[in-house]
């Protein structure tokens, strides 16, 4: 089906066509949603065992009682874990409650009220603040750039990441920038794993910078393999240890697609003197994290290769829900002009790109037949698409069958939708 090259009689009899599946899937009174990343509750069955794992046996290897307060950094034994997901030293890294975004929020206020490192460093002494955001990206980042008033610059991402040029060129001429978004891993939504040579890049902003530049590295899906031999991400922190950046970089993982979501553990980690810095804040803010919760994990991962060996099963169930969404894709647009997408290997996401202009259409006309889907906008700061071009599907929630329908009507809806922009435009 190539739009471009066909005649409005044919536009017109697939116009038909497309309307009358349309109508079909509008009487069905569908009720789903394809909105966000969650995990289903097969793959949240896969921790059930965190229920009762600790045996009334709560003392941590240190001694500490994890039922009690104190322990502003976490537990050790979560800790470790923590510092071999992300690459770093023990004392790089402290562990927190369910949500790695809670990190990341106090990161960026700590950084504008009291700032890191010397004097003066707060953001809130700068006129503007500015952070790049390669787009598409999580709507989760950029609501915190929204929130706090900050100048938000769209980096188109590539096949291997953001694009770097650009990157360097902006960071280096213009100081008020102060911090860049990245998922590395799988990438929310493209499900893009940055090269060695774009890491490597990232880590040496630190030297080119401003001095009170970060680098907010949300590494969330650093173990959400599909793939059976998965691609490897390049670790930032040795390319940082070798330019001597390492204060440019804050890392951030969690647990919460891994477990239970609303019950895992966090972590962040940068330089031993700005986590010293940052603790002092936090003891202001919280007696303590979830030490219990952290036990249970650390019981139930003592180590890195019992994490890869958990999320193997992940992979089990969440793979043929990945396939069926890019093999409707194939299926319906690989041999036309209507679209594009992406094949991750992991993650939580596949991102399409449709015609340009139509994706607030295609999102509208999806709701109509009981089809939620993310907000068209949602993958870019301010919720503006430039393009207004790309959706973000979460294949995850839904069971099988409720994804392969919801999928049928995505496809009706981006027909619908680009073969009746083609037929205005030829008017």
């Amino acid at each position: 089906m190539y739009l471009d090259s066909a005649s409005k009689e044919q536009l017109q009899q697939w116009e038909t066509e497309a309307l009358e599946q349309y109508t079909a899937f509008k009487n069905m009174s569908l009720s789903l949603d394809i909105t966000r990343g969650k995990p289903s509750a097969q793959q949240l069955d896969l921790s059930n065992d965190l229920d009762g794992i600790l045996q009334d046996d709560f003392i941590c290897e240190d001694g500490t009682d994890a039922r009690n307060y104190g322990g502003i950094e976490g537990i050790t034994e979560i800790r470790r874990l923590g510092a071999e997901i992300l690459g770093v030293k023990l004392e790089e890294v402290i562990a927190g409650g369910n949500a790695s975004l809670t990190f990341m929020y106090q990161c960026i206020h700590f950084s504008y009220l009291f700032g890191f490192g010397e004097e003066g460093s707060a953001w809130r002494n700068e006129a503007n603040v500015k952070f790049l955001c390669p787009v598409p990206g999580y709507d989760r980042h950029f609501a915190i750039g929204e929130e706090m008033g900050f100048e938000m610059v769209n980096i188109p991402m590539t096949s291997e990441g953001p694009d770097m040029d650009v990157v360097e060129k902006l960071v280096a001429s213009d100081r008020s920038i102060k911090g860049m978004w990245c998922v590395p891993k799988y990438s929310n939504p493209t499900g893009t794993i940055y090269s060695d040579d774009v890491v490597a890049r990232i880590a040496k902003l630190g030297s080119i910078a401003a001095p009170n530049f970060r680098v907010f590295w949300d590494n969330a899906y650093a173990v959400h393999d599909l793939a059976e031999e998965p691609r490897s991400l390049a670790c930032i922190i040795d390319y940082c240890r070798e330019y001597d950046t390492v204060k440019s970089v804050f890392q951030f993982a969690s647990t919460s697609k891994i477990t239970h979501a609303g019950a895992g553990v966090s972590f962040f980690a940068t330089s031993e003197e700005y986590l010293t810095e940052f603790k002092k804040h936090l003891f202001t803010l919280t007696i303590g994290p979830d030490k219990v919760s952290q036990l249970r994990h650390a019981r139930k991962f003592p180590d890195l290769a019992s994490l890869r060996a958990h999320m193997q099963k992940h992979a089990e169930i969440v793979r043929p829900k990945f396939a069926a969404v890019i093999v409707q894709l194939e299926t319906s647009f690989s041999d036309s002009d209507i679209g594009s997408w992406e094949s991750p290997e992991g993650g939580y996401f596949v991102s399409f790109d449709s015609r340009p202009g139509l994706a607030t259409e295609i999102v509208k006309l999806a709701a109509e037949t009981g089809v939620k889907l993310t907000p068209a906008g949602s993958t870019f700061p301010y919720k503006q698409d430039p393009d207004d071009k790309n959706v973000r599907l979460a294949p995850t929630l839904p069971k099988q069958a409720e994804l392969e329908t919801a999928m049928e009507v995505f496809i009706v809806c981006v027909k619908l939708a680009s073969i009746r922009q083609q037929l205005a435009k030829i008017g």
